[in-house]
């Protein structure tokens, strides 16, 4: 999925934003009142109500009738706008600008900057900065007997300006952090994706074996019930053709079967059975040696990790991600190192390829990362392998290290383990 698509799909959850509705009307209700009949200050206090009635009423129509469990990014702008509106109508009774709690002015645009789209939230960022300008210069006096404080220009104009500041700051960093977040999780849906296909073949290949061996004897009765009626035929042309043809069908079910079947047993058996690390890691280079005309190169050292370790697909493709990766930008050879001791178990993937590039190094790990350099881009993807056999690993007590081999030229990625957690995958 193209970034851009995927910055498409923003949207809004409707009970977090109910909740957060009805917690601003409570508020708001709750200090109108206290300020009016508890401190007995004057003020216009049946219309800030009614103001209040009126967000009261659209957010019972949003629980109630508003049936979808996300709210569309349109929808969820003209709510966030009636916020706005509302919160300003309550700031132009109360005093406008000089009102403390005009500071919840910024909340509807920082909330939406994280949910929806980029255009959206500029939108709704303009639209905050007219209800500051307009409260700044247009507003009833703050409630008796606040409005006898005298406060000098400097300090009152000083208000706006820091909350357009604030406004922009905020904003600014909520919308990279919303980009952020909404692009790990999009990635990590990948890696949920990728996971499930996974365990879909290891069923269909458990199936095809199970497949395999109850069609073995129909199969065998019925190539032996041809051969008979080939040997009664024998002498006609027209029944011999067509039996001869159903003999040698016959015999090809059972050489798709059989291949079937070995394959798919194979496969069961590596990911069914423990082994220890070396041989793990020798069953996936092994599946590599098979498509790459690349030399890979195992190095064993300290090997005094003789335990068996449970396998996991998620490891698989882990480790698997990494070694294509190498395979993908190696020129000639990929270098892999297995250290293991009685305390640490290491994993070194290298290659004589070109490596990291310097600006994204730091960025190793993430997704959708992107080279300054164009001729790095053409090569190279989004990141998003790295990213998801990263998260795989790590979800599996690894340490992932990424950095330019010093030896070999190329990329080296070191993944460690802690023996305790290995043995306990």
């Amino acid at each position: 999925m193209e970034i851009s698509k995927i910055l498409e799909t923003y949207s809004l959850n409707k009970s977090t934003y109910v909740n957060l509705r009805w917690i601003g009307i409570i508020g708001q209700f709750v200090t109108i009142n206290s300020v009016k009949f508890i401190f007995n200050f004057e003020f216009n206090y049946i219309a800030a109500n009614l103001i209040i009635f009126i967000g009261i009423v659209s957010n019972i129509f949003l629980l109630y009738y508003y049936n979808k469990i996300q709210l569309s990014n349109r929808s969820a702008f003209i709510f966030l706008m009636l916020d706005i509106i509302q919160l300003s109508s309550l700031l132009y009774l109360t005093g406008g600008i000089l009102n403390p709690f005009s500071i919840f002015l910024l909340i509807p645009s920082v909330f939406a900057s994280s949910n929806l789209k980029i255009r959206t939230n500029l939108f709704l960022i303009f639209v905050t900065l007219i209800a500051i300008i307009l409260l700044t210069f247009y507003s009833h006096d703050l409630p008796e007997p606040l409005n006898k404080i005298i406060t000098n220009n400097y300090y009152y104009y000083s208000i706006p300006v820091a909350l357009i500041i604030a406004l922009l700051f905020l904003n600014y960093f909520a919308i990279n952090f919303g980009k952020e977040s909404n692009l790990r999780k999009e990635a990590l849906n990948k890696i949920q994706e990728i996971i499930s296909k996974e365990h879909e073949l290891v069923s269909l290949g458990t199936q095809a074996a199970a497949a395999a061996h109850s069609l073995g004897t129909p199969l065998s009765t019925i190539k032996i019930i041809s051969q008979e009626l080939l040997e009664e035929f024998n002498n006609d042309k027209n029944l011999k053709k067509d039996i001869e043809l159903l003999v040698s069908q016959v015999d090809r079910c059972n050489e798709i079967l059989k291949r079937l079947s070995i394959n798919s047993t194979l496969e069961d058996d590596f990911i069914d059975k423990n082994l220890s690390l070396n041989n793990y890691l020798k069953e996936i280079v092994n599946s590599f040696k098979e498509i790459s005309d690349k030399n890979f190169i195992i190095n064993i050292e300290q090997d005094t990790n003789s335990f068996d370790i449970k396998k996991s697909i998620e490891i698989i493709y882990g480790i698997r991600n990494f070694i294509g990766n190498a395979n993908k930008y190696a020129k000639n050879n990929i270098y892999i190192t297995i250290k293991s001791d009685s305390e640490l178990s290491e994993i070194i993937i290298e290659d004589d390829g070109p490596g990291f590039s310097k600006d994204i190094l730091t960025k190793i790990g993430e997704p959708y990362i992107k080279s300054l350099r164009s001729n790095d881009n053409k090569k190279s993807g989004l990141g998003l392998g790295i990213f998801i056999g990263k998260t795989l690993l790590e979800k599996n007590y690894a340490k992932i290290l990424f950095r330019n081999s010093e030896t070999r030229g190329g990329a080296e990625i070191k993944i460690e383990w802690m023996n305790k957690n290995l043995a306990n995958i």
